[in-house]
């Protein structure tokens, strides 16, 4: 108890010092629970972004975009190929078409004259509006009127999708897919079934268990669903099957959605999906070089916190290593009075140890104290410069977007690199009780030895040598 008491009272013995070390000590330990606060909230971050936007590519014939505008489709057999690559957890296969309305005037897409049994009695529940009639006389639609305005039956075709997997919904472009009524169809089914949007549904006052007409065929409805999207709620749903059959396009296949079993496999698989299918015959496109670019701002804020809470603790160390060797020093002639009245090494060790710990749990105080206030406005500095990086990030998605085409993820994507930028100007560093536990954990680790070694080494000196120094 003699011990521990003259180690408690040696660490107040001066004022000035007691408090100027205090402060300086209580600095390091602050910078350090900030910057380690910064790296665990930035990594859960970079993870929760991670699996949020998904360990896919999109995988769609060379030369294609949606209905524009050539090449070849992929096949039965390019999805079984992939299938076989290593880290494919998954092939979601993907085909699309359109139905026109009989009798009317409307878009002139190559299906159309490929497939001239693609009409159906719905009444697109899409007004074609500026953009549409726009698109019509390019695409080769029948001209204007005399008085200019288009002819009065002219119509919007009406989009019919196939997914191999509900369970990848993204896959049609849907973020969102609420089943209203009715059920959803096996999809390996080959019956003449659909589910139709909640527009297309009104606009043509149908119900589940109506029918309508395409491709000749009387095709009976078994679900009405909602996406929150006026474009695929003005479509259609059919098995993956009975669309082959029914637009003619037996074992081909619009797009491919690959999952991968974990997103740091992702470039392996892309470049092997290339190298198996031709880089002239599909385009590959990895979610992972967008997500690359819109963490890149959350990885350099990962780098400076680690970089800045490495030195942190080697100024903490070398504060208390500094400070002790100091203390030590001045008191050579004590420690020789202690030793000539019996004190052993390891007793004189461990009051100065006990000095050392007090000091340090005096700043530990203090600084998760300025660490609880700054943590949040030195994350948010961290973040202001690297915004620039995510502006950048988001540019390359907008280009990419503005394309188009087959691969149905590019409204996921977009939608997951916006969040991400969301997720990059909302991170909130929180202070909890494990962060405190390693903190102190590691600062009196650091106490101990930086007071242990001087005091080791200046205990080992004889009494008659120091009293013969001074």
């Amino acid at each position: 108890m003699g011990i521990i008491s003259r180690g408690i009272k040696n660490a107040f013995r001066n004022t000035i010092r007691t408090v100027s070390i205090t402060f300086i000590l209580a600095l390091s330990i602050a910078m350090s629970l900030i910057m380690l606060l910064a790296l665990q909230t930035v990594q859960a971050k970079i993870s929760s972004v991670k699996s949020s936007i998904g360990n896919s590519i999109t995988v769609s014939p060379a030369g294609v975009r949606g209905f524009e505008g050539g090449g070849e489709l992929l096949t039965d057999q390019n999805a079984s190929d992939i299938a076989s690559i290593a880290h494919v957890s998954g092939v979601v296969k993907t085909l699309s078409d359109q139905l026109v309305k009989e009798g009317s005037s409307t878009l002139k897409f190559g299906n159309d004259d490929s497939n001239p049994n693609n009409f159906t009695n719905l009444d697109s529940a899409i007004e074609p509006g500026s953009f549409g009639n726009r698109m019509r006389v390019r695409s080769g639609g029948s001209e204007t009127s005399a008085n200019g305005s288009m002819p009065a039956n002219f119509s919007m075709p009406i989009s019919v999708m196939a997914t191999s997997d509900f369970g990848v919904i993204s896959s049609l472009g849907i973020n969102q897919f609420d089943l209203i009524s009715g059920d959803k169809f096996d999809v390996n089914i080959t019956q003449n079934v659909a589910l139709i949007g909640t527009d297309l549904a009104a606009k043509n006052s149908l119900d589940v268990d109506s029918t309508f007409t395409a491709y000749g065929q009387s095709i009976k409805i078994v679900g009405i669903y909602d996406t929150g999207n006026k474009f695929t709620n003005g479509s259609v749903v059919m098995p993956f099957k009975t669309l082959q059959v029914l637009s003619s396009q037996e074992n081909q296949i619009n797009s491919l959605i690959i999952l991968i079993d974990s997103i740091d496999n992702v470039s392996k698989v892309q470049s092997a999906i290339t190298d198996k299918l031709g880089s002239d015959k599909v385009d590959v496109v990895s979610q992972q070089e967008n997500l690359d670019n819109a963490i890149a701002p959350l990885e350099n804020i990962k780098t400076i916190s680690l970089y800045s809470l490495i030195g942190s603790l080697i100024a903490g160390a070398v504060i208390i290593l500094m400070t002790m060797m100091m203390i030590v020093r001045e008191r050579r002639r004590e420690i020789g009075v202690l030793k000539a009245i019996g004190s052993s090494n390891i007793g004189i060790m461990a009051q100065f140890t006990v000095e050392s710990l007090s000091l340090t749990f005096l700043s530990s105080i203090l600084g998760i104290i300025i660490g609880f206030i700054f943590s949040n406005p030195v994350l948010k500095v961290l973040v202001s410069n690297s915004e620039t990086n995510t502006s950048n990030a988001g540019k390359v998605v907008g280009e990419f977007a503005r394309g188009g085409g087959p691969g149905m993820m590019v409204a996921k994507i977009g939608g997951g690199i916006a969040t991400v930028r969301e997720n990059l100007t909302n991170l909130h560093a929180v202070l909890n009780y494990e962060v405190i536990l390693y903190g102190l954990l590691v600062a009196v680790v650091i106490a101990i030895i930086g007071s242990a070694i001087p005091a080791f080494f200046i205990a080992k000196i004889r009494p008659a040598e120091v009293m013969r120094a001074e």
